[in-house]
């Protein structure tokens, strides 16, 4: 059984995820914790649940979802694990956040990539890797058949999907992969994104005006 909690860190209102199971195995997903206070409820809830993170998995490496990168190997041992097309925005952490007056400090290098159809591995659980692109070279998405959850990163959020202005972003990339990938999954799936409230892909489908079933051209 997995459990999965969530907290809104940093300026951007992101949402880091950890899931974890009853053995007290943990993954955390796109640490944004971004200074002391966020990184000690962070901390503390995984002390207090007594968990033992096991995985640092970034579904893409945009500022917002990396910030925490450092606490957490510093705190856990873990480096991250995402797919290895955005390691060039990754590397530029430290540059691209002088933009936006954020104090970050330089993720440690990844120790894996991860690529479209892998399986991640949390105990006697299965996340299998959805390479979706569009709001960044590299983003990826984690799914669980078994729960029928997806923790999709910026890719797709409740009515909206992420922005395609950004550079590496494309429109029509980013819905294609949604269209044939996404949207190929049971309605029932609750999506997890990287901003906002929790949606499911049949809500999506019909009422996401730009890739829904409304949205013109596909």
């Amino acid at each position: 059984m997995i459990k999965q909690t969530s907290f809104v860190f940093n300026v951007f209102s992101e949402n880091t995820y950890i899931i974890y199971l009853e053995t007290g195995e943990a993954a955390i997903i796109d640490p944004g914790n971004s200074d002391v206070a966020e990184n000690r409820k962070l901390a503390d809830f995984i002390s207090d649940n007594g968990l033992k993170p096991v995985l640092l998995l970034n579904t893409h490496a945009h500022i917002d979802h990396v910030l925490g990168n450092h606490f957490v190997h510093e705190k856990y041992g873990l480096s991250p694990k995402l797919h290895k097309a955005d390691l060039q925005i990754l590397d530029a952490l430290v540059y691209s956040s002088q933009f936006y007056g954020v104090n970050a400090i330089a993720s440690p290098k990844p120790d894996a990539f991860l690529e479209e159809g892998d399986i991640v591995k949390l105990g006697n659980e299965e996340l299998e890797v959805i390479f979706a692109p569009g709001h960044s070279p590299g983003s990826i998405c984690f799914y669980s058949a078994k729960h029928k959850l997806l923790f999709g990163g910026d890719v797709l959020f409740r009515e909206s999907i992420g922005r395609t202005d950004l550079p590496g972003g494309d429109f029509d990339t980013l819905a294609h992969h949604i269209h044939t990938k996404l949207f190929k999954l049971p309605d029932d799936v609750v999506v997890y994104s990287g901003h906002g409230p929790a949606t499911t892909i049949g809500h999506e489908k019909m009422h996401n005006p730009f890739v829904g079933e409304m949205a013109k051209g596909f």
